[in-house]
Protein backbone atom coordinates (compact mmCIF):
# COMPACT_ATOMS: atom_id res chain seq x y z
CA UNK A 1 0.00 0.00 0.00
CA UNK A 2 1.21 3.57 -0.59
CA UNK A 3 1.33 5.68 1.78
CA UNK A 4 -1.81 7.98 2.93
CA UNK A 5 -0.77 11.64 2.34
CA UNK A 6 1.27 13.31 -0.01
CA UNK A 7 4.31 13.59 2.36
CA UNK A 8 7.07 10.97 3.09
CA UNK A 9 6.16 11.00 6.87
CA UNK A 10 3.99 8.09 6.52
CA UNK A 11 5.98 5.80 4.43
CA UNK A 12 7.19 2.82 6.08
CA UNK A 13 9.47 -0.54 5.42
CA UNK A 14 6.72 -2.64 6.51
CA UNK A 15 4.51 -1.28 3.85
CA UNK A 16 2.68 -3.48 1.38
CA UNK A 17 4.01 -1.71 -1.26
CA UNK A 18 7.05 -3.69 -3.36
CA UNK A 19 8.61 -0.40 -4.57
CA UNK A 20 10.80 -0.78 -0.75
CA UNK A 21 13.05 1.89 -1.57
CA UNK A 22 11.45 4.93 0.49
CA UNK A 23 13.06 7.15 -2.50
CA UNK A 24 11.95 5.20 -5.26
CA UNK A 25 8.64 4.94 -3.78
CA UNK A 26 7.97 8.13 -3.07
CA UNK A 27 9.39 9.27 -7.23
CA UNK A 28 6.29 7.48 -8.72
CA UNK A 29 3.69 8.68 -5.89
CA UNK A 30 5.01 12.59 -6.25
CA UNK A 31 5.90 12.55 -9.87
CA UNK A 32 3.04 10.55 -11.69
CA UNK A 33 0.23 9.51 -9.14
CA UNK A 34 -0.81 12.06 -6.42
CA UNK A 35 -0.68 14.83 -9.33
CA UNK A 36 -3.25 13.32 -10.91
CA UNK A 37 -5.79 12.27 -8.32
CA UNK A 38 -8.63 13.69 -7.38
CA UNK A 39 -9.14 15.37 -4.63
CA UNK A 40 -12.41 13.01 -3.85
CA UNK A 41 -10.08 10.51 -4.01
CA UNK A 42 -7.42 11.53 -1.68
CA UNK A 43 -10.27 12.52 1.13
CA UNK A 44 -11.24 8.48 0.86
CA UNK A 45 -7.62 8.04 1.83
CA UNK A 46 -7.40 10.48 4.59
CA UNK A 47 -11.06 9.17 5.74
CA UNK A 48 -9.65 5.53 5.72
CA UNK A 49 -6.24 6.35 7.77
CA UNK A 50 -8.97 6.75 11.11
CA UNK A 51 -9.64 2.66 10.23
CA UNK A 52 -7.60 0.10 12.29
CA UNK A 53 -7.32 -2.16 9.17
CA UNK A 54 -6.25 0.84 6.72
CA UNK A 55 -3.69 -0.94 4.70
CA UNK A 56 -6.36 -2.94 3.34
CA UNK A 57 -7.39 0.20 0.83
CA UNK A 58 -6.14 0.04 -2.52
CA UNK A 59 -3.04 1.62 -3.41
CA UNK A 60 -3.47 4.80 -5.51
CA UNK A 61 -0.48 3.55 -8.13
CA UNK A 62 -2.49 0.56 -8.42
CA UNK A 63 -5.92 2.74 -8.41
CA UNK A 64 -4.27 5.03 -11.50
CA UNK A 65 -3.39 2.08 -13.68
CA UNK A 66 -7.08 0.51 -13.25
CA UNK A 67 -8.79 3.88 -14.25
CA UNK A 68 -6.16 3.64 -17.34
CA UNK A 69 -7.99 0.09 -17.76
CA UNK A 70 -11.30 1.30 -18.07
CA UNK A 71 -10.66 3.54 -19.68
CA UNK A 72 -9.09 2.27 -22.56
CA UNK A 73 -11.55 -0.76 -22.45
CA UNK A 74 -14.69 1.88 -22.49
CA UNK A 75 -15.96 0.32 -19.33
CA UNK A 76 -20.05 0.97 -18.77
CA UNK A 77 -20.88 -2.12 -16.33
CA UNK A 78 -18.12 -3.41 -13.95
CA UNK A 79 -18.38 -5.11 -10.42
CA UNK A 80 -15.82 -5.29 -7.30
CA UNK A 81 -15.51 -7.99 -4.95
CA UNK A 82 -14.27 -6.47 -1.58
CA UNK A 83 -15.50 -2.78 -1.17
CA UNK A 84 -13.52 -1.66 2.61
CA UNK A 85 -14.18 2.00 2.37
CA UNK A 86 -14.70 3.02 -1.35
CA UNK A 87 -11.46 4.24 -2.97
CA UNK A 88 -11.33 1.75 -5.97
CA UNK A 89 -15.56 2.12 -5.58
CA UNK A 90 -15.29 5.77 -6.02
CA UNK A 91 -12.24 5.27 -8.47
CA UNK A 92 -14.27 3.41 -10.88
CA UNK A 93 -17.50 5.37 -10.45
CA UNK A 94 -15.53 8.96 -11.19
CA UNK A 95 -14.14 7.07 -14.29
CA UNK A 96 -16.94 5.32 -16.41
CA UNK A 97 -19.69 7.07 -18.01
CA UNK A 98 -22.70 9.06 -16.44
CA UNK A 99 -25.10 6.12 -16.77
CA UNK A 100 -22.46 3.48 -15.87
CA UNK A 101 -23.20 0.82 -13.09
CA UNK A 102 -20.97 -1.14 -10.65
CA UNK A 103 -22.57 -4.10 -8.95
CA UNK A 104 -20.35 -3.85 -5.55
CA UNK A 105 -20.34 -6.43 -3.42
CA UNK A 106 -19.21 -6.37 0.44
CA UNK A 107 -19.81 -8.08 3.60
CA UNK A 108 -19.59 -4.93 5.81
CA UNK A 109 -21.19 -2.22 4.75
CA UNK A 110 -20.12 -0.10 7.82
CA UNK A 111 -16.37 0.75 6.03
CA UNK A 112 -18.50 1.43 2.92
CA UNK A 113 -20.63 4.00 5.02
CA UNK A 114 -17.35 5.82 6.25
CA UNK A 115 -16.81 7.06 2.16
CA UNK A 116 -20.41 7.02 1.13
CA UNK A 117 -20.41 10.92 2.15
CA UNK A 118 -17.65 11.56 -0.45
CA UNK A 119 -19.46 9.10 -3.04
CA UNK A 120 -22.30 11.10 -2.35
CA UNK A 121 -20.23 14.63 -2.66
CA UNK A 122 -19.05 13.34 -5.72
CA UNK A 123 -22.52 12.94 -7.28
CA UNK A 124 -21.97 9.47 -7.77
CA UNK A 125 -23.75 7.53 -5.82
CA UNK A 126 -26.66 6.67 -8.44
CA UNK A 127 -24.02 4.39 -10.31
CA UNK A 128 -23.47 2.67 -7.39
CA UNK A 129 -25.20 -0.74 -6.68
CA UNK A 130 -24.10 -1.43 -3.18
CA UNK A 131 -24.99 -5.42 -2.22
CA UNK A 132 -24.36 -6.77 1.59
CA UNK A 133 -23.73 -10.44 1.10
CA UNK A 134 -21.10 -12.82 1.22
CA UNK A 135 -19.33 -12.76 -2.90
CA UNK A 136 -19.87 -16.36 -3.36
CA UNK A 137 -23.24 -15.73 -2.88
CA UNK A 138 -24.12 -12.58 -4.59
CA UNK A 139 -22.45 -13.79 -7.24
CA UNK A 140 -24.22 -17.08 -7.90
CA UNK A 141 -27.96 -14.97 -7.73
CA UNK A 142 -26.38 -12.76 -10.51
CA UNK A 143 -25.13 -15.90 -12.48
CA UNK A 144 -29.28 -17.05 -11.88
CA UNK A 145 -30.59 -14.09 -14.36
CA UNK A 146 -29.00 -14.82 -17.71
CA UNK A 147 -29.01 -11.39 -19.18
CA UNK A 148 -25.95 -10.89 -16.56
CA UNK A 149 -23.92 -13.32 -18.40
CA UNK A 150 -20.86 -12.18 -20.40
CA UNK A 151 -22.90 -8.32 -19.74
CA UNK A 152 -19.55 -6.87 -17.61
CA UNK A 153 -17.13 -4.86 -18.75
CA UNK A 154 -14.99 -5.00 -15.83
CA UNK A 155 -14.15 -6.46 -12.79
CA UNK A 156 -11.96 -5.80 -9.73
CA UNK A 157 -11.17 -7.96 -6.22
CA UNK A 158 -9.90 -7.44 -3.61
CA UNK A 159 -11.28 -9.77 -1.13
CA UNK A 160 -10.88 -12.94 1.43
CA UNK A 161 -7.84 -14.70 -0.86
CA UNK A 162 -9.30 -18.56 -0.24
CA UNK A 163 -12.09 -17.36 -2.70
CA UNK A 164 -9.87 -15.80 -5.46
CA UNK A 165 -10.57 -19.42 -7.50
CA UNK A 166 -13.99 -19.51 -7.19
CA UNK A 167 -14.88 -15.92 -7.93
CA UNK A 168 -12.79 -16.16 -10.69
CA UNK A 169 -14.67 -19.44 -12.63
CA UNK A 170 -17.84 -17.03 -11.48
CA UNK A 171 -16.20 -14.17 -12.98
CA UNK A 172 -15.35 -15.69 -16.34
CA UNK A 173 -19.21 -16.43 -16.93
CA UNK A 174 -20.09 -12.49 -15.81
CA UNK A 175 -17.74 -10.68 -18.27
CA UNK A 176 -17.75 -10.58 -21.89
CA UNK A 177 -15.53 -11.79 -23.80
CA UNK A 178 -12.05 -8.95 -24.08
CA UNK A 179 -13.28 -7.65 -20.62
CA UNK A 180 -11.32 -6.95 -18.16
CA UNK A 181 -10.89 -9.09 -14.18
CA UNK A 182 -8.52 -7.42 -12.11
CA UNK A 183 -6.88 -9.40 -8.62
CA UNK A 184 -5.46 -7.12 -5.64
CA UNK A 185 -2.80 -9.07 -3.56
CA UNK A 186 -1.47 -11.56 -5.99
CA UNK A 187 2.38 -10.58 -4.71
CA UNK A 188 1.22 -10.62 -0.73
CA UNK A 189 3.73 -8.07 1.02
CA UNK A 190 6.85 -10.35 -0.98
CA UNK A 191 5.71 -12.84 0.74
CA UNK A 192 5.01 -15.17 -2.59
CA UNK A 193 9.03 -15.36 -3.48
CA UNK A 194 9.97 -15.72 0.31
CA UNK A 195 10.74 -19.16 1.98
CA UNK A 196 7.85 -20.09 4.26
CA UNK A 197 9.77 -20.05 7.34
CA UNK A 198 10.93 -16.53 6.71
CA UNK A 199 7.03 -15.12 6.44
CA UNK A 200 5.50 -13.82 9.42
CA UNK A 201 2.91 -16.37 10.86
CA UNK A 202 0.23 -14.09 10.23
CA UNK A 203 1.22 -13.76 6.33
CA UNK A 204 1.08 -17.47 5.71
CA UNK A 205 -2.10 -19.07 5.16
CA UNK A 206 -3.29 -16.21 2.41
CA UNK A 207 0.41 -16.56 0.98
CA UNK A 208 -0.15 -20.06 0.11
CA UNK A 209 -3.58 -18.83 -1.32
CA UNK A 210 -2.16 -16.15 -3.66
CA UNK A 211 0.70 -18.95 -4.37
CA UNK A 212 -2.02 -21.42 -5.49
CA UNK A 213 -4.19 -19.21 -7.13
CA UNK A 214 -1.40 -17.20 -9.62
CA UNK A 215 -0.14 -21.14 -10.65
CA UNK A 216 -3.90 -21.25 -11.61
CA UNK A 217 -4.34 -17.89 -13.47
CA UNK A 218 -0.98 -18.38 -15.17
CA UNK A 219 -2.34 -21.81 -16.88
CA UNK A 220 -5.58 -20.71 -17.57
CA UNK A 221 -5.95 -20.78 -21.23
CA UNK A 222 -9.13 -18.92 -20.96
CA UNK A 223 -7.41 -15.53 -19.74
CA UNK A 224 -4.22 -13.25 -21.13
CA UNK A 225 -2.76 -11.83 -17.84
CA UNK A 226 -0.21 -9.23 -17.09
CA UNK A 227 1.37 -9.65 -13.10
CA UNK A 228 2.18 -5.86 -12.62
CA UNK A 229 4.20 -5.24 -9.26
CA UNK A 230 1.96 -2.11 -7.84
CA UNK A 231 0.58 -1.87 -4.81
CA UNK A 232 0.48 -5.24 -3.24
CA UNK A 233 0.52 -6.96 -7.04
CA UNK A 234 -2.05 -7.35 -8.90
CA UNK A 235 -2.66 -9.36 -11.76
CA UNK A 236 -4.82 -8.11 -14.65
CA UNK A 237 -6.63 -10.58 -16.59
CA UNK A 238 -8.16 -10.07 -19.88
CA UNK A 239 -11.20 -12.75 -20.98
CA UNK A 240 -10.15 -14.59 -24.40
CA UNK A 241 -13.18 -16.81 -24.45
Amino acid sequence: MASLSNSNSNYNSDSKGLLQSRELHEYVLETAVYPREPELLKEIRVITTNHPECIMTTAPEAGQLMALLLKLTNAKKTIEIGVFTGYSLLLTALTIPEDGKITAIDLNRDTYEMGLPVIKKAGVEHKINFIQSPALLALDVLLKDHDNKGSFDFAFVDADKVSYQKYHERLLELVKVGGIIVYDNTLWFGTVAMPEESVREGLKPNRHHIIEFNKFVAADTRIQISQVPLGDGITVCRRLM
